[in-house]
């Protein structure tokens, strides 16, 4: 098996961090042990550890997954759905 690591630097990493912190306790408020939402999402608890974590090398599909288990996959199309920058660019062009 390939192993690679992520390179993400520090401040973005914190990204990461409040991520893996935030579908820790959406997990402990739904009083869900790692157990049952790695075997839910189909993945390794050991791999749910590295998610709560935060660790960028998981695939975002693996992280997904475990947001379904919880009800949050709505959550998902929250990312970069507000592109105020892009916008601008393209507001830019049209002048």
């Amino acid at each position: 098996m390939n192993s690679r690591k992520a390179v993400v630097l520090p401040k973005f990493q914190k990204i990461f961090d409040q991520i893996g912190e935030n579908i820790k306790l959406a997990r402990k408020r739904r009083k869900l042990t790692t157990e049952q939402v790695s075997e839910r999402a189909g993945i390794h608890r050991a791999t749910l550890y590295r998610i709560e974590k935060g660790d960028p090398a998981v695939a975002i599909g693996l992280y997904f997954n475990v947001l379904r288990v919880m009800n949050l996959q709505d959550d998902f199309l929250k990312l970069a759905n507000d592109d105020a920058f892009g916008r601008k660019l393209q507001d830019l062009d049209l002048l």
